[in-house]
């Protein structure tokens, strides 16, 4: 018999059975829909901090406070490490950057770069104007006339904070333009030049940022920036960071090392102490995230897996009932002279094309799952080509092996005794 005879009796057969190949499709639709959705899902995520990220550059990187935190191992490695603190002649643990340090290692630091010193007072403040105010969750950034360039905003209107505002302390902000549009309205650009209470103190309003957007349903915009003397003067800042941007990525690894040994030397620590202080690539946050979400993955394949394993067990039950119901069918097939390879091509055919099918529906169905959360991370459609080929390969696989047992069962039926079974 002809391949192409088997293929359309194998059409023929499940077409048939319908109510029993919609149940087996559905199963295996159900394990690659979960599969692929998720996957989908995760690209969408990726490309959201890919674009959320972009902006930072992978040619800069920010120096900030280590927190050690209090950590125990056991008894000796306790005792070792406070006899090494009190041979220290002065401790430099546990001690935040303060403006001085961060002041000092701008003046000292001579790789070619742009220096920008930032602090923050927390993301609960309160914006307002003499008849509207914003919700107390507006994030108070304090920055220099640099910061914007490095942390990827940009002027929509108005003017960014120049030296002499950063020095003098000036009562002079920058709004976001979530901010600026609450208490405003939609056209920002009268809010330059305007006056608002940031918390209990009145600055004035010398520039609106561009809007970014927002990032897992976080707004970027909800912002108000300040010069970091003025914030470390009126507000409960915490420690300072630094951020560098050297003109090339190239450049990076040699800019860190420099930045390293100065900072050490601003920070009075000695060759014995460990760095108190964290140097961080501005695209590694991404990149741990993404890390992440690669574990994820690997969790989702592992889930998804097992769920097919399960459907393949459920596909290799209906087709041995297939078996049962088609006996007088198969011994007939052998009297007319059918080979038992003939027999097993065409039940191994009939398992994978209703595992294909299944792939078919679970992969159309995963990936429109997968970008309706896309849509709300306002993110490109996504389309995982990889795992439509893995999708199809894999299911192909799972016929093959939930069709193989049924098929030699069939192909090793006694023709005589198959023709008189009842």
């Amino acid at each position: 018999m002809k391949f192409a005879d088997l293929l359309s009796l194998s059409f023929h057969t499940v077409r048939s059975n319908r109510l029993r190949s919609g149940i087996t499709v559905a199963i295996i639709a159900l394990g690659i829909t979960a599969l692929v959705g998720i996957i989908t899902a995760i690209g969408a995520m990726n490309q959201k901090l890919t674009e959320s990220f972009s902006n930072m550059g992978a040619n800069g990187f920010t120096i900030r406070f280590k927190d050690r935190g209090f950590r125990v191992s056991n008894n000796r490695e306790l005792n070792v490490k406070r006899k090494s603190e009190k041979q220290q002649k002065k401790s430099n643990l546990n001690r935040p950057i303060t403006l001085e340090e961060a002041e000092s290692f701008a003046m000292l630091y001579r790789y070619p770069s742009q220096i920008s010193l930032m602090n923050f007072a927390g993301n609960n403040a309160n914006v307002s104007t003499a008849s509207r105010k914003t919700n107390p969750t507006v994030a108070l950034i304090g920055g220099d006339e640099n910061y914007l360039d490095l942390n990827g905003f940009s002027i929509q209107g108005g003017r960014n904070l120049s030296r002499a505002d950063v020095v003098s302390t000036a009562a002079v902000c920058l709004l976001g333009y979530d901010v600026a549009k609450k208490l405003f309205g939609d056209d920002v650009s009268i809010a330059t030049g305007k006056e608002v209470r940031i918390n209990n103190g009145l600055y004035k309003i010398i520039g609106v940022l561009k809007s970014r957007g927002s990032t897992f349903g976080f707004s970027r915009d909800n912002v108000a920036i300040v010069g970091y003397k003025n914030l470390a003067q009126y507000f409960a800042a915490n420690s300072f960071a630094i951020g560098v941007k050297t003109s090339g990525i190239n450049r990076v690894e040699q800019a860190m090392g420099e930045a390293e040994g100065t900072f050490r030397n601003v920070r009075k620590l000695s060759v014995t102490e460990e760095s108190n202080f964290v140097l961080e690539r501005s695209n590694s946050v991404a990149e741990k995230a993404m890390k992440s979400l690669g574990y994820i993955t690997a969790a989702v394949t592992i889930i998804g897996l097992i769920t097919l394993i399960g459907a393949a067990i459920g596909l290799m039950n209906i087709m041995l009932v297939a078996v049962t119901e088609r006996t007088k069918e198969v011994g007939l097939i052998k009297a007319i002279g059918g080979k038992r390879s003939s027999i097993h091509t065409q039940f191994l055919t009939e398992a994978v094309l209703l595992s294909l099918a299944g792939a078919v529906v679970g992969i159309a169905l995963g990936i429109v799952l997968g970008n309706l959360f896309g849509i709300v991370l306002q993110t490109a459609f996504v389309v995982p080509w990889n795992w439509i080929v893995y999708g199809v390969v894999i299911c192909t696989v799972v016929g093959l092996a939930a069709g193989l047992y049924p098929a030699l069962k069939a192909g090793r039926l006694n023709p005589v005794e198959a023709l008189r079974y009842e």
